[in-house]
């Protein structure tokens, strides 16, 4: 593993709280069929791409992340998250009449009972997105930011325009660019430097039931131009591509908890790892550990980089 420190990324997409209630279930509720849990703690969590900007930081990396709020309460509760972990430098568009997204989780135990999302997911205004773009072109241009990641969870931030005037002005200033992309706007974001849809996502977006992953790799090549792609399998392991050569990297057998915050992981370990010049083989075995290592715990967690470091020696 090379030192990440040099590195400055820049995180954009959609940042929300991930809230978790746990307790015990002992019964069934007489009202419904349903159980009753008896609540022990609430736990708050940067999620969404505040995930990816705390992995990066994890690794060892400097990050700064934009994204948008609402004028909130929640959007209070995230600013104290965030000032909980001050080498992370934060910039939000807030609106007014949008609300922060939280995503609550309800726990017995390591078993996930239900989950509530309380969210705005339309695209922001016209006005909003020149807004954006304006904060984007003042961060970027008055930092050395060797890597964009662009983190989309399809919660109205990273509409076709906003992406259009981030990739145009990174193509334009030869600045790397990392896509963790979803349904919506899926092929905008042209010419990126790195791919990274997971199975079900791709498959979807080529109305595929199947196929063949060079196959599909050569389909998404001939509408996005980009140089890698990774396609995260779940269990199957990692897809990669560099369009000369391809290979499906296995995972290893683990006691998975939580598959919760898995890409964010992969996204971050991708882009450190392909900027330090490293090649699809490293990347990928990397990616596959960390991956898997995050999914061995309940909630969505960031990578420990000393238990990385640890299995990567064991590995080599």
């Amino acid at each position: 593993m090379p030192d990440f420190s040099d590195l400055h990324i820049l995180v954009i997409g959609d940042v929300m709280i991930d809230r978790y209630i746990s307790g015990e279930i002992n019964r069934i509720s007489p009202e419904a069929p349903v159980p009753v849990v008896n609540m022990s703690c609430i736990e708050d969590r940067l999620g969404g791409a505040a995930n990816v900007a705390l992995n990066l930081n994890a690794l060892g990396s400097k990050v700064t992340i934009l994204s948008m709020t609402g004028e909130d309460e929640e959007s209070r509760r995230l600013a104290a998250l965030f000032a909980e972990n001050k080498s992370v430098f934060c910039q939000f568009l807030q609106i007014a009449d949008r609300k922060t997204t939280v995503k609550t989780r309800v726990m017995a135990g390591s078993q996930h009972v239900l989950r509530i999302d309380n969210e705005d997911t339309a695209d922001i205004s016209p006005e909003h997105e020149d807004s954006f773009l304006k904060l984007f072109h003042n961060t970027i241009s008055n930092s050395e930011i060797r890597g964009v990641i662009l983190q989309d969870y399809n919660k109205g931030l990273l509409t076709s325009k906003v992406i259009k005037g981030i990739m145009e002005y990174c193509v334009e200033h030869n600045i790397l660019t990392f896509v963790d992309p979803k349904e919506r706007n899926f092929f905008a974001y042209y010419k990126c430097t790195l791919f990274k849809p997971n199975k079900k996502e791709i498959f979807k977006a080529l109305q595929l039931h199947t196929g063949d992953y060079d196959h599909i790799d050569t389909l998404l090549r001939s509408k996005m131009h980009h140089n890698i792609t990774f396609i995260t399998l779940g269990s199957g392991g990692i897809y990669a591509s560099d369009g000369v050569t391809s290979k499906i990297y296995p995972t290893s057998p683990r006691t998975i908890a939580d598959v919760c915050g898995a890409g964010d992981t992969v996204i971050s370990i991708v882009a450190l790892c392909y900027l330090k010049g490293m090649d699809l083989d490293q990347m990928a075995m990397i990616a596959n550990i960390a991956g898997g290592q995050v999914c061995e715990y309940p909630g969505v967690v960031s990578v420990k980089l000393n238990q990385l470091m640890s299995e990567l020696v064991l590995t080599d």
